[in-house]
């Protein structure tokens, strides 16, 4: 039987959330932000959203330079992922502290992060506001996935908890 509870609650039983590295800003002022709050939003033409809280330095770097590189990291940049979730750009320099190389995008002026085994490389068509965060809804213009991904080394999050991917329950036919 299913009892009433909190509905901020109840958000966190989503099912899993991919986990991400945005990379915003240009040139001395670039950041990175761990988000958990991204999904597409299109496929045709490709759209990605990030949902971003007002207070957060990104913010502010998103409104200066509408553009944004999503950077979907492997298991091993999990301590990167806390970091960069954890401590503000204003303040750091997340590259440097987490030892993550800034690779030039070929479409934006916002680095992607080479460690990374997908970037793709968005420009803002959109920004809504909902509730406590601004999404930004960016066009894919271009896109870096390694050969051979193995998309069980990627993050997810759910409920607090990091998580990789797990057993495939049935293919989309």
């Amino acid at each position: 039987m299913k009892k009433t509870t909190d509905p901020k609650e109840s958000i966190r039983t989503f099912p899993h959330f991919p986990t991400v590295l945005v990379g915003c800003g240009r040139e001395e002022k670039t950041n990175l932000i761990t988000i958990a709050l991204v999904h597409v939003f299109s496929f045709d033409p490709p759209c990605v959203g990030i949902g971003i809280a007002p207070q957060r330095y990104s913010f502010e770097l998103l409104r200066d330079n509408p553009e944004f590189t999503v950077n979907i990291p492997p298991h091993e940049l999990l301590d990167a992922v806390m970091i960069c979730g954890t401590l503000s750009g204003r303040d750091t320099d997340k590259f440097g502290e987490c030892g993550l190389t800034p690779t030039e995008s070929s479409e934006i002026a916002t680095c992607g992060v080479d460690e990374c085994p997908v970037t793709l490389e968005c420009k803002v068509m959109e920004e809504i506001t909902i509730g406590d965060h601004v999404w930004f809804i960016g066009q894919v213009v271009n896109a870096r996935v390694i050969e051979g991904l193995d998309r069980k080394e990627l993050v997810l999050y759910w409920g607090g908890e990091f998580r990789s991917p797990g057993e495939l329950l049935r293919e989309r036919k």
